[in-house]
């Protein structure tokens, strides 16, 4: 789309597009940046953002802070919680015992598609209620303590 065409309505037509995307790709499991829609049809955050919003009306998408937003499917089960939660709940799921090295900040932001920045925050609520020791760059983050059930669940 032109810098000159009419803004009215060009979410609406961004929001369509989106849609079909989502609808020809039953593995779509969140929606494209908002820097790649703006790059796409060549329109600023705030448009973008008027699409988005029109999915989330519609029930396909949801917002999730920290991460892209989610595709909303039915019957599709979604975690919901913090991600400092989630990443939490790797220690359980994973068997990681108190002293055994913690995964990346790296390893983390690919597993849970988010930025790196993200999973440092998190990881740092986790520093601070103790469940994980170390980190800062160059340095081997570790369990400290197995997370409670209020942590975990």
């Amino acid at each position: 789309m032109s810098q000159q065409a009419n803004p009215r309505g060009t979410f609406l037509k961004i929001a369509d597009s989106v849609k079909q995307q989502i609808e020809a790709d039953p593995d779509m499991t969140e929606l494209p940046s908002l820097a790649e829609v703006m790059h796409a049809y060549q329109v600023s955050r705030g448009v973008a953002l008027r699409a988005f919003s029109v999915l989330r009306l519609e029930g396909m998408a949801e917002p999730s802070p920290g991460e892209r937003w989610r595709v909303v499917r039915a019957g599709a089960r979604v975690d919901r919680r913090p991600l400092d939660q989630r990443i939490a709940d790797i220690i359980t799921a994973e068997g990681l015992k108190v002293g055994e090295a913690f995964p990346s900040a790296s390893v983390l932001a690919e597993r849970f598609g988010v930025s790196r920045p993200t999973v440092a925050k998190a990881l740092e609520k986790l520093e601070t209620a103790g469940v994980l020791a170390g980190g800062g760059q160059g340095k081997v983050r570790t369990v400290r303590t197995l997370p409670t059930r209020e942590e975990s669940s």
